[in-house]
């Protein structure tokens, strides 16, 4: 390789470098950014019926382009001879929102859960923001309902589908252990 060739393409290395690195901050500027959520986990109690009552942990996320919650409870659980297949169960948690005084709900759903059996404890989710909107600095907390759970008193409903069939209503009992600031 002769000289001139070699400093040629030394120069077109050169220039293509800051076009390179320009390329990839205008990637990064324009790629949605996480958000932090605070606290990532909570707790609440929530009275499911027939599939227990007690403690579920609540984990948020927020990706800059979905917002989600995880629910887990080893006191929720599956009744006796009752399965679900993956991804059979679909979901949905009303909470209330609070932004800047006003007070709304909000409703996470999904259709995601690993394949369970009684007496395994739930997993359910991670259930994606459906209904309303989350801004930053918006706050959300159970919705605490007085009564049984019932097809019109629910705060979580868990409907089952494959191979057991069920619609299984909560209540939240008590407030998260901490409201979520997204």
């Amino acid at each position: 390789m002769s000289i001139p060739s070699v400093l040629s393409s030394n120069r077109r290395r050169l220039l293509l470098a800051p076009a390179a690195a320009c390329s990839i901050v205008a990637a990064l500027a324009l790629a949605p950014t996480a958000q932090a959520v605070a606290p990532l986990t909570a707790t609440a109690t929530y009275d499911c019926g027939t599939w227990g009552s007690g403690l579920a942990t609540l984990t948020a996320a927020d990706s800059g382009t979905s917002k989600t919650i995880k629910i887990n409870s080893t006191a929720i659980t599956m009744p006796t001879g009752t399965s679900a297949d993956p991804n059979s169960i679909t979901t949905t948690l009303k909470l209330t929102k609070t932004s800047g005084g006003v007070t709304s709900q909000v409703q996470f759903s999904g259709k995601t859960n690993p394949g369970m059996t009684s007496p395994n404890p739930i997993t359910l989710g991670p259930l994606k923001l459906t209904s309303g909107t989350l801004a930053a600095g918006d706050t959300t907390n159970s919705v605490v309902l007085s009564g049984p759970p019932s097809a019109t008193n629910w705060s979580l409903q868990i409907v089952a589908s494959s191979p057991t069939s069920a619609t299984v209503p909560c209540v939240a009992t008590v407030n998260q252990s901490a409201a979520f600031v997204w």
